[in-house]
Formats: C-alpha cells, structure tokens, sequence
C-alpha cells in the first residue's frame, strides 16, 4: 500500500479508473458513480457530447464527425485530459460544488495496478489534481479489492486474490497488509471477447457488434464455460462477405475452445504466484482458496474451471465489479484497523 491507513482517513473522494468502468466514492455518500469509462467528442468543435452509458452506446453507431474514445486502458490514464472532463460530467455539479467547498482541503485516493510505472501513477494523480485535489493518494488495487470483499488483509494469514479486469488479470497472496507475491497478466475480459470475435469471423464468416459478445457469453451459461454448459445458441451479427444480416447456430464447445488461449495465461500467473509463495502462506491457501473480484470474475463458469485446474477452492466476491472502490470507501470511512503489535516486555 502506497498510503498509510491514516492518511487514507484525511481523504474526502475515492476513485477507481478502471478500462472497463470508473467509480466515485465520496466520504459520507457512499458510491456516487459506477459509469463506463467512455466519452463521444465532437471533433469538429471539441465539445464533449456524451459520457458513461450513453456514449458506449453511442459506439460504432456516430457520424464520421462524432469520436468514441477511452481515456483509460488497462487501469491506467492515456489521456489525462479527456479523463478529467469525463470524470467532471459524471460526477456531476452538485457534487463537484460540495467537493470545492472542501478546497484547498480536499483530498482524493486512487487505485493503481499493481507494479504500474511512475508515469501511469504521475497520469493518475493529474486526472485528480484537475478535480481540484490538493493531495492524492495511492493505493494498490489488490489491496483495496481486497479490503472491498471482506478478505483479513491486515491479519498474519495468508489470502489470495484474483483481480479481473477488461484489460489485466491481477493476482496476489497477501499478508499483514501487504503484497507477498503478485502477478500482473496483460489478458482480461476484453481478450475473451476478442477471442470469441475472431473464431466467429473465422469459422463462420460473421462478424459479431462488440455490444453482443457479453450477451453471447451469457447465453452460453448453464455453467458456461464448462462442459456441463449449454451445447449450442442462436447468434445474429453481419456476412463477412455479403455485409448482409444473418444468423447462425454456435457451438458452446467451440467457444469454449477459442477462449482456452487467454485463460491458459491466467492460469500460468496463477501458477507463477504460487510457486514464489512461502510454503507456510501456501498452506493456509490450501484452505482459504481464491478469491475473485473485477467484472470479468461473472464470466460464466470462471470459477468452477479454475477449481478444477488448480484444485484449491475458488470464491467470487459478493459485488465482484465495485470490490476496490468500496475498499477504498472503507479505509476512507477509518473502517479498517491496523495490526497493532505489542512491544516486547509489555
């Protein structure tokens, strides 16, 4: 953890850029905002058009004149000052008028991916700094998704978290506080989707609207990405070659194979962080398990391939996709205690 629990107390905002989504919490309001990460630009004027839902609908369907852009990609801000009037509308004037009344006070935490570069973490703070911030701090998202789903971070046991991400996998062993080991694997949600994309381009000529991977993903559940799931569903998307509507029958089990290739990286981070762990914390995992948090841990049947590769219990978290921004919300309520050890002698 970059920011000590104390000085998480002094802050005011907490907020979670994330590829996917981004989420607000304010000190005493709770979560205020949980938006896509997305803003529709008029590149003829500059004008901001749309953000949050409305823009990522807006998505493949503009004028030539009207831009879809994501200012953030794989939790980290490419560019800082599209992130900064994305988060002023989303958040919002009535709430960007309460947090200048804190100015020149207010203070912001932030999540950032674990081993992110100087330059990623100096982005963050910007994006914050142009809220009005005086002061940010930063938090490792293992640690507040970990926070935000119950786990004993602060306690001398052993847990292991798997962070889901759009763009990342995340997973770590953690332990009084902090990261024992940890892995960052640049394959998330999206690489899913894209893999589901390319068999159906390659198999059955039929491009698929990146609206309709999720819903595919879900269609397939039974326990999804298991053989137990469902054996085939109807899809509708474009002819390759024609550019005519059409609609074919997918098999599950294709899919579940075309989507083996980024899930085989998870598993091998997954792998790699229990191979660097100390046998004693390897041993309460044995136990404990894995617990799973980030939007893409809802992938149906995720979980269950997991437990059977690695033999361990796995757990998804009750509000899987909000887990960081509600840890933060935590240490910024002083809802966590620190482990306080007695001084020898005492």
């Amino acid at each position: 953890m970059t920011a000590s629990l104390e000085q998480l107390r002094r802050c005011h905002i907490a907020v979670d850029l994330g590829a996917a989504r981004t989420r607000v919490y304010v000190k005493g309001e709770g979560l205020v905002v949980d938006q896509p990460s997305v803003a529709a630009v008029n590149t003829r004027t500059g004008a901001l058009i749309a953000v949050g839902e409305l823009a990522e609908r807006m998505t493949g369907r503009t004028p030539h004149y009207i831009r879809v852009v994501r200012p953030v990609s794989g939790g980290t801000v490419v560019d800082v000052e599209m992130a900064q009037r994305m988060l002023r509308h989303l958040i919002g004037d009535r709430m960007r008028r309460a947090l200048r009344r804190k100015a020149p006070r207010l203070r912001a935490a932030a999540c950032t991916p674990y081993d992110a570069d100087p330059l990623a973490q100096r982005a963050t703070i910007e994006t914050l700094v142009g809220l009005g911030a005086r002061r940010v701090e930063l938090v490792d998202t293992l640690i507040a998704a970990a926070v935000g789903c119950g786990l004993p971070v602060e306690r001398a046991e052993a847990s292991m978290i798997l962070v889901c991400g759009a763009a990342a996998t995340q997973v770590a062993v953690l332990s009084l506080g902090s990261i024992v080991t940890a892995e960052r694997i640049p394959v998330g949600g999206e690489a899913v989707d894209r893999a589901i994309v390319q068999h159906l381009r390659h198999e059955h000529a039929l491009m698929l609207p990146s609206q309709s991977v999720r819903p595919l993903q879900i269609a397939l559940h039974g326990n999804g990405l298991t053989a137990d799931g469902s054996s085939a569903t109807e899809i509708h998307g474009r002819d390759v070659a024609t550019g005519l509507a059409r609609s074919v029958v997918i098999d599950a089990a294709a899919v579940r194979e075309a989507i083996q290739t980024p899930l085989t990286f998870v598993l091998d981070g997954i792998y790699k962080v229990l191979r660097e762990c100390p046998p004693e914390l390897v041993a309460d995992l044995a136990d404990r398990g894995i617990m799973m948090v980030g939007g893409s841990a809802l992938l149906p049947g995720l979980d269950q391939m997991l437990r059977e590769a690695t033999g361990m219990p796995v757990h998804i978290a009750d509000r899987p996709d909000v887990c960081a921004v509600l840890g933060l919300g935590e240490m910024l309520e002083g809802r966590v205690e620190p482990l306080v050890l007695d001084p020898l002698g005492a």
